[in-house]
């Protein structure tokens, strides 16, 4: 089950998402933190975010819509009363995802993180649909991504992921932007731009009026997103978008990720990204495939016979 994701040695392909498994150690008592390959905290920015207010999370057909609005203790904060307790946990990766307003957010975020141990990877936020300045903007246009992450890079210190916004033209185009600036690895993709509407009352159903949308509605296209960038880049991809059972884990494999991030499934089952490790693992087993890293880019696309 072990896989190399730009250099980081996974003791599974799965890891958990940003936003879906807090800062990780609320879960060591639900999950075996070490039977999967990482995780994804909250989006940390330079301040403390409290968010939009409520309603901010509902349930959709076949997924769920959210605008949480990027909530977290800040930096500080993080460095000094959430990271310390992954120590324990070594084999769980850290993955830091970095939020900003500006670019001069992103990069002191970045300074500030790269004086900590214990942390593995930074996954930088370009993508989020639901705050009102930063994230998806620099997403959604190519010369800013483009700056963002060169920027980003040579501050870092650590491999730098890229979790790229679907609500773009063109996914591989972005991502190639996003490979040559820089970028260690890409993360794709994030929610997509949707909203709710309440027929009774004639009001939106999320205060922020508009959110993201994520979960099993929502893999059909991300598995496509997965697969065009997988032909239009060299770096490892990590596919995400409505993964609930082993069989769409070996899906997002074979469009061409080597690692997968869990995340809406984790709120019907906080233990979801364990229970998925672990059967993608007999998943493997039952179809003779000895190295799970064997089925990235794996798919056959040779012509049905009649």
């Amino acid at each position: 089950m072990k896989v190399n994701l730009a250099g980081l040695d996974l003791v599974s392909p799965v890891i958990a998402a940003s936003g879906t498994f807090g800062y990780g150690i609320e879960f060591e008592e639900i999950v075996s933190l070490e039977r999967i390959g990482g995780f994804v905290t909250k989006g940390i920015s330079l301040e403390p975010i409290a968010g939009h207010p409520s309603p901010r999370i509902i349930q959709t057909a076949a997924g769920m819509l959210n605008a949480i609005g990027l909530q977290n203790v800040g930096v500080n904060q993080f460095l000094s009363t959430k990271l310390p307790g992954m120590a324990r946990y070594p084999l769980c990766k850290v993955i830091v995802n970095v939020f900003g307003y500006t670019v001069g957010d992103y990069i002191q975020v970045i300074e500030r993180l790269n004086q900590a141990n214990g942390i593995a990877a930074y996954e930088l936020n370009v993508s989020c649909p639901n705050v009102h300045a930063g994230g998806m903007a620099f997403g959604s246009d190519p010369g800013s991504l483009e700056y963002l992450v060169t920027r980003a890079k040579a501050a870092s210190k650590r491999p730098l992921f890229v979790k790229l916004s679907p609500n773009v033209t063109s996914i591989a185009h972005m991502a190639k932007i996003a490979a040559d600036a820089g970028a260690d690895a890409l993360s794709l993709t994030n929610t997509f731009l949707a909203m709710a509407i309440d027929a009774e009352t004639r009001r939106p159903r999320l205060s922020n009026i508009t959110g993201g949308l994520s979960g099993p509605a929502i893999k059909p296209i991300a598995l496509r997103m997965v697969y065009e960038t997988a032909k239009a880049v060299t770096i490892p991809i990590i596919g995400m978008g409505g993964i609930v059972t082993p069989e769409d884990a070996v899906e997002f494999l074979l469009a061409g990720a080597t690692a997968l991030q869990v995340g809406t499934a984790s709120y019907a089952d906080p233990r979801a990204t364990e229970r998925l490790a672990n059967g993608l693992a007999s998943w493997c087993r039952s179809h003779g495939v000895e190295k799970v890293s064997s089925l990235t880019n794996a798919l056959d696309v040779s012509p049905l016979e009649a």
